[in-house]
């Protein structure tokens, strides 16, 4: 098993125990914290084992942080309906 995968199962370990963990902010920084981290694991994880690897552990990170994805996906909506609205 290569180093990267190693890794990311550890970022996936380390993401599943905070989950557990009480928080006051509903985990939003450490999921912003995850998410620097994961940015360059999963980039070594494409790197070392290929795209179709590195894909699968992009879905697997995106599984984890599904909320910071939901809410991004609601202000790309705004905005893009924000922008749209301003034209007529």
């Amino acid at each position: 098993m290569s180093l990267s995968l190693i890794l990311a199962a550890l970022w996936a370990l380390i993401a599943n125990l905070l989950a557990m963990l009480p928080s006051r902010d509903n985990h939003w920084r450490r999921a912003y914290a995850l998410i620097v981290v994961g940015i360059p694991i999963l980039g070594y994880v494409t790197y070392e084992n290929g795209p179709w690897i590195g894909l699968a552990a992009l879905l697997a990170g995106m599984s984890v942080l599904r909320w910071p994805l939901i809410y991004l996906g609601r202000w790309t909506k705004r905005q893009l309906q924000d922008k749209t609205t301003a034209r007529d």
